[in-house]
């Protein structure tokens, strides 16, 4: 007759479970760097994708309505600011009295909560503060002059890829992606 073998009451030998947990380990040390980086790629097209529609917003708003709308930086998401970037929120409004603030008896459209953590949105000299739409779908300072430039973000993907939306002579915003050392 043979002897009858031995089990541990849990159905796992101590080897067995140690060796669960060695392959678990190393396992996570090779996926979660992956996953931080799907994560980053993720939040660059998610912020550039959310300012992207608000420009796209304000061109149409502005030709539908036959009036003046305007994208600002805005961190309480009633009033523009000029400091800082925008990534401390935006706002989309009618302005009426073409000064691009919003005033009493203004439409706001929307309102975009800013980015958070470290990423930043800026903008080039003609869109630093405000981006203006006028009735014919073109971009257009408040003085009346030309307005074109470039929003950058400084967020950047795990290959040094970094969104930028640049509004062409014509108003319409695109995304172009730019290679470059991540800080």
């Amino acid at each position: 007759m043979q002897a009858a073998q031995r089990r541990s009451p849990c159905g796992f030998t101590l080897i067995e479970l140690l060796m669960t947990i060695a392959i678990s380990a190393v396992v996570l040390m090779l996926g979660v760097p992956t996953f931080t980086s799907v994560i980053r790629n993720m939040q660059v097209s998610t912020h550039t994708n959310s300012a992207l529609a608000a420009l796209h917003l304000a061109r149409s708003e502005a030709i539908k309505r036959g009036e003046r709308v305007v994208v600002c930086k805005s961190a309480d998401g009633a009033s523009c600011t000029t400091s800082d970037g925008f990534e401390q929120g935006w706002i989309v409004f009618v302005d009426a009295d073409d000064d691009a603030t919003v005033d009493g008896g203004e439409t706001v459209i929307a309102v975009h909560d800013g980015l958070g953590g470290q990423d930043t949105l800026q903008g080039n000299s003609p869109v630093a503060n405000y981006v203006s739409y006028v009735p014919d779908g073109t971009t257009q300072l408040v003085s009346g002059g030309f307005q074109a430039g470039t929003l950058s973000f400084s967020l950047c993907n795990s290959s040094g890829e970094r969104s930028t939306i640049v509004i062409s002579d014509t108003g319409r915003p695109r995304v172009e992606k730019v290679t470059t050392s991540c800080n």
